[in-house]
């Protein structure tokens, strides 16, 4: 143990000095760098792709050579970047190296499920491995800084970037967002397989009016600490090195130039020292909002606020100057703001040898690696929730007798939109991409269901994801011969991520008609559905026979499909985002406030409900089956009554009483039923996977500390109440066992 900390103390010592070196090398450079050069650290241009607006082309090497450029973002070519970071180097008066940032959101050159997937895997050690290989591969071609992770919370799946994110819950999104930093990061940001994070959106962007991207967000102080701001707190805390600026105005203010945000409770209550990169021209729009007059306006509010970089816009370039001269900035906030970027540039050991990420050899050995893709096939099957399984219909096994099997629908061997993956795979191309690296599900599960005994026929039908009469027809009469139908559904990868919500979250292309066509053979129908965000799908609910959410797996989508619909491996995924029954319920969410007149029953009048719809989910936060049954045991609660500066200890014991092995993950939630303000109905505090043999029973141990009890106020106090408290644990949101504990003063 001594000389553990010994060796810790040594560890702190030399980041100490390690610091300090670089803070004297700063000042030395800072004072070396003209205003011109200084302003230029802080403009960052786009490389060979474009996902924004006003940019403005140029030649970049000679504005790379004029030191009017900091950071290069986008860019893919390999070579490029070697002679771009040759010119920064030896060609400018000071030699300071590029950054070269990139989006990197669900893998880099292997392709993994999209984050939302991720998140229904409830497995933060993967999702930490997933993260640790495409900071690997982005490494290797010449990237340092990636614009990832994506924590904004979501309730409204109209927002096409909910797939980027981890869904409806704080709490799960807090610890999803610590687990993808330290797989992107690394344990230290000057290893050259490591990048440095960038947290995004800071902050509200996922609560946007209508769920259309980039609009308005208001909302009570108290929402804005208990809802959006825990997963950027343990971001920061978990020492990310970088934060991007929203798109949106937060209560009118845009998030750019939020000195709330940004000053008082980033930098300042939560004492994070990094660099805050603006988003895509989000100084700009700045002055579109209404909130700047002008470009030198705009600057003076961004920079006032907190904010460091601009990316894309060019508002920096044509309006800090401008601003110093008249008085609305000073040199003491400019400098500080270039500090940070040399020194994220320092901590990245681009300093000392610019070329660290630029090394072809490790370019050919470190991308594209066997072990990738088997971890990729692991992620797609631990993604995948199974929804509804009437009849024990799956898994399909070698015993089945009835052995005729259909694979079809527009989703079924699809090779272009970047289906089964989605808009944010830059790493593999814009448009043009190899579709021969994603294992289709007719690729996957064809040799697998053959493998077993079965015959298979593949039926690729409803181009660009609409099933027209003619795919109705097809479908309808290859349908006739198969004793089991699975029927791939859903959205094309091109319509998932950023600039793509919709308006209607239903089954896009007519495609529920579709299925009513399957099952009008009266034969077992099995939904597959690649979506990237909660749909709804009342009839396919209703009438079929099973139906699993794959969402957008990537690369291995058919090889990790056929492993749970084989039973090869079981199904542990559980949603992380509410499914309504219909798109008049969003947002719809677990963590709801009561309201005085609940609706315990359908049609009940005064009561708050709809006249023509149920008021509950279709599928509950946290819900998904698998091949086995598990059973909960009653909560034992080692003390009921407990201080308030007491730790509550609880345990449950799950058994698998199926005859397959699972991996469980048992949730435990909290309700406060009378506080200051209205509680939410349930809160997730704490989970656990825990690996179940068949017959296998284990106990289940949480912890609820003063802090998972606490809450914010509507004076701004977070503050922990004597009294008292549901504890609640299950499988899910919905189904769950519960106990009461008190709290004295």
């Amino acid at each position: 143990m001594r000389y553990f900390i010994l060796f810790s103390l040594l560890v702190t010592l030399t980041i100490n000095l390690s610091a300090q070196n670089y803070d004297k090398q700063i000042e030395a450079l800072l004072a070396k760098m003209t205003l011109d050069e200084k302003i230029g650290q802080l403009h960052q241009v786009p490389g060979d792709i474009t996902t924004g607006t006003d940019v403005k082309k140029d030649n970049l090497l000679n504005s790379i050579r004029d030191g009017s450029v900091g950071s290069i973002l986008s860019h893919t070519n390999f070579d490029n970047k070697i002679t771009m970071q040759q010119v920064a180097v030896k060609e400018t008066r000071l030699g300071i190296p590029l950054i070269f940032g990139f989006d990197v959101i669900h893998g880099y050159k292997t392709i993994f499920p999209i984050p939302l997937a991720q998140a229904a895997s409830w497995n933060l050690s993967l999702i930490e491995q997933i993260e640790r290989v495409a900071a690997t591969e982005a490494a290797a071609d010449g990237q340092n800084w990636t614009f990832a992770p994506m924590v904004d919370i979501s309730r409204d799946p109209r927002w096409g970037r909910s797939m980027e994110g981890a869904g409806e819950d704080p709490y799960l999104g807090s610890r999803i967002a610590e687990a993808r930093i330290r797989g992107i990061q690394g344990r230290n940001l000057n290893d050259q397989a490591t990048l440095a994070a960038c947290v995004k959106h800071y902050a509200g962007y996922g609560f946007g009016e209508a769920g259309r991207d980039y609009n308005s967000v208001d909302m009570s102080e108290q929402r804005l600490r208990e809802m959006v701001l825990p997963p950027f707190k343990a971001a920061a805390k978990a020492d990310a090195a970088t934060f991007m600026n929203a798109f949106n105005t937060l209560n009118g203010t845009p998030a750019s130039m939020n000195k709330h945000l940004i000053t008082d409770i980033l930098r300042g209550e939560w004492g994070w020292k990094g660099m805050i990169v603006s988003d895509w021209n989000s100084f700009g729009e700045t002055i579109i909002h209404g909130a700047a007059e002008d470009d030198i306006d705009a600057s003076a509010k961004c920079l006032a606020a907190g904010s460091d970089m601009d990316m894309a816009g060019g508002t920096f370039q044509r309006g800090l100057k401008k601003a110093l001269e008249n008085g609305r900035v000073t040199q003491a906030q400019i400098d500080e703001a270039v500090r940070r970027v040399l020194r994220l540039k320092f901590e990245l050991g681009l300093f000392d040898d610019p070329f660290k990420y630029l090394n072809k050899e490790r370019n050919k050995s470190q991308i594209g690696k066997a072990e990738y893709r088997t971890l990729a096939r692991s992620a797609a099957a631990q993604s995948m929730v199974l929804l509804k399984n009437q009849n024990n219909i799956l898994p399909l096994k070698a015993t089945t007798t009835k052995k005729k099997v259909l694979i079809v629908g527009p989703y079924a061997d699809s090779r272009g939109n970047k289906d089964y993956m989605s808009f944010w795979t830059l790493g593999i191309g814009f448009r043009a991409y190899d579709s021969t690296q994603v294992v289709t599900p007719a690729q996957g599960l064809r040799p697998a269901l053959e493998a077993l005994g079965y015959e298979v026929k593949v039926a690729q039908v409803g181009k660009n994801g609409v099933c027209d009469v003619m795919a109705q027809s097809t479908a309808f009469e290859a349908a006739k011969d198969a004793d089991i139908v699975i029927a791939c559904v859903g959205e094309m990868g091109y319509n998932c991520g950023e600039s793509r919500s919709v308006a209607n979250i239903g089954l896009p292309g007519n495609q529920e008609e579709w299925l009513k066509t399957l099952k009008i053979n009266n034969k077992p129908v099995v939904m597959v559905l690649f979506n990237s965000r909660p749909l709804t799908f009342e009839w396919a609910s209703a009438n079929l026979d099973a139906i699993v959410v794959a969402w957008q797996p990537g690369y291995e989508t058919g090889n990790g499909l056929a492993d749970v619909l084989t039973g090869k491996t079981n199904f542990s995924g559980r949603l992380p985002m509410t499914f309504p029954r219909n798109l008049g319920q969003v947002p719809l969410y677990y963590n709801q406030l009561r309201t005085g007149r609940p609706q315990e029953k359908f049609g009940t009048l005064w009561t708050s409900g709809y006249l023509d719809s149920e008021v509950t989910p279709a599928y509950p936060f946290g819900f998904g089956l698998s091949y086995s049954t598990v059973e909960y045991s009653e909560i034992r609660i080692e003390k009921s009554t407990i201080g308030n500066a007491e730790t509550l200890t609880a345990f449950v014991t799950v058994s698998n009483k199926g005859t397959m092995a699972v991996d469980e993950t048992v949730q435990c939630y909290i309700n406060d039923p009378a506080a200051d303000v209205a509680r939410p109905l349930k809160e997730l505090k704490s989970f656990v996977r825990v690996h179940l043999e068949p017959g296998d029973a284990k106990p289940v141990q949480f912890n609820i500390t003063p802090e998972d009890r606490s809450y914010w106020n509507d004076a701004v106090q977070f503050k922990c109440d004597p009294g008292k408290f549901k504890l609640y644990v299950g499988p899910n949101s919905a189904n769950v066992k519960e106990a009461l504990f008190t709290v004295t003063k």
